[in-house]
């Protein structure tokens, strides 16, 4: 290597470092900006709620008086839309992922169904809002219960969730798979004892962080028609029901109104982002214990 070439090698190698210098430079101000917009919003959040939380608060009925309001009719309306949204989750995405995976290996309808699927990911969420009053509310004649928009909260998650379970799926090995062939066990025991022990954790995770989405969802309850009015605590998956993104929605619109809503906002916003917490350290905990390494 002559002289002129070790000076172009060099003049290569600076301008890599400059413009290494210069990503590194832009993605720390990223970062940055995206902390303090965080930071500054939960600072805000907690200034104005933390004050508002009590067991009154906790506890309480839905008033037209903000000092007497409570969230407890929230806190249940979301509980029975989880014991919904869970279930149909987590059986219909899992089902969903291992047929396309394992039964139906290949091809164009395979193809078409993972193309729709991946594009319904996508879709606003405002859209499966539309659906779900379309379907539930009116065709159905469900009206606007928990079991019609747990049932909407499932078509939006749904992609989410069989998109993970299916990268959890092509995750686990595939000697194991083949080994459990080779000893003469079918594809049902295969995928029982083999495949969904190791795919599981995965699954899970992926469920569980969709199912927060879910939590936080507000776009399609307020499109199907769910109040915000003093309705008696719901009992089960035929009732009436208000869920906490619903009253945090609304309460946000009152404090143009009533300054204090404002507040009662903003700690209905802590009780939400605590239960979100919850989930994903669950999501989190999950992995991490039953992460199998191969």
């Amino acid at each position: 290597m002559n002289y002129i070439d070790i000076q172009q090698v060099q003049k290569k190698m600076n301008t890599r470092i400059v413009k290494n210098n210069i990503l590194k430079y832009i993605f720390f101000i990223s970062t940055t900006i995206g902390l303090v917009v965080l930071a500054a919003l939960l600072i805000q959040v907690f200034t104005q709620g933390l004050s508002a939380i009590n067991m009154d608060f906790i506890t309480g009925r839905l008033s037209t008086e903000a000092s007497r309001a409570g969230i407890m009719g929230a806190i249940l309306g979301t509980f029975w839309l989880m014991v919904v949204v869970i279930p149909v989750t987590i059986v219909i995405g899992i089902g969903t992922a291992l047929f396309l995976e394992l039964y139906l290996k290949g091809g164009k309808i395979q193809s078409l169904i993972q193309t729709n699927i991946s594009n319904l990911a996508g879709v606003p969420s405002i859209v499966y809002g539309i659906l779900g009053l379309t379907i539930f509310v009116r065709a159905m004649d469900f009206g606007n219960i928990v079991l019609a928009g747990g049932l909407t909260l499932s078509l939006l998650i749904l992609p989410i969730v069989i998109v993970a379970a299916q990268e959890s799926i092509r995750s686990v090995p595939q000697h194991l798979m083949e080994a459990s062939y080779g000893m003469g066990a079918t594809k049902w025991q295969t995928i029982r004892r083999i495949i969904l022990p190791a795919a599981l954790p995965g699954m899970l995770t992926g469920a569980i962080l969709a199912i927060s989405r879910a939590i936080g969802e507000t776009a399609p309850l307020t499109v199907i028609g769910i109040p915000a009015l003093l309705i008696p605590f719901p009992g089960g998956i035929f009732d009436k029901f208000t869920a906490l993104p619903m009253q945090i929605y609304y309460w946000t619109l009152d404090s143009s109104l009533v300054e204090e809503y404002a507040n009662l906002a903003a700690a209905t916003i802590i009780v939400l982002l605590l239960l979100l917490f919850l989930l994903n350290s669950a999501a989190i905990f999950i992995r991490n214990k039953f992460q199998h390494r191969y």
